[in-house]
């Protein structure tokens, strides 16, 4: 079994997260937690409230729209589609990602060097 990713890692990320899996392809719920999952290979998993919490948030911003499928079997599922403002958003919060990434790393794992 894959060791689990703290929550608390991921935080302010997921955002990030679902525009990236949406951007690839309008999707609903169960199965953007079952890419998050294959892609974390196992190692995190996005809960569902905290998947609608961000869908939520997104709607709202304006970087997500959502829309009925059209379902022939099973009850109709609620897709979700990357706005042109989700594509700059997530196109921002990567360049972020890129910036902070080896600073962080320096921060958890380097050392301070000597003053003379």
């Amino acid at each position: 079994m894959a060791e689990v990713i703290s929550k608390d890692l991921i935080r302010g990320h997921t955002d990030t997260i679902v525009l990236n899996i949406l951007q690839q392809g309008d999707s609903y719920g169960y199965q953007v937690a079952k890419r998050v999952k294959a892609l974390s290979q196992g190692h995190y998993e996005l809960n569902e409230a905290t998947l609608y919490t961000v869908f939520r948030r997104l709607e709202k911003n304006g970087a997500l729209e959502d829309y009925w499928g059209d379902e022939s079997q099973g009850s109709r599922r609620k897709y979700y589609h990357v706005t042109p403002v989700g594509v700059a958003l997530l196109k921002k919060n990567t360049a972020a990602w890129q910036v902070a990434k080896p600073i962080i790393d320096d921060l958890i794992t380097g050392t301070v060097p000597e003053e003379d």
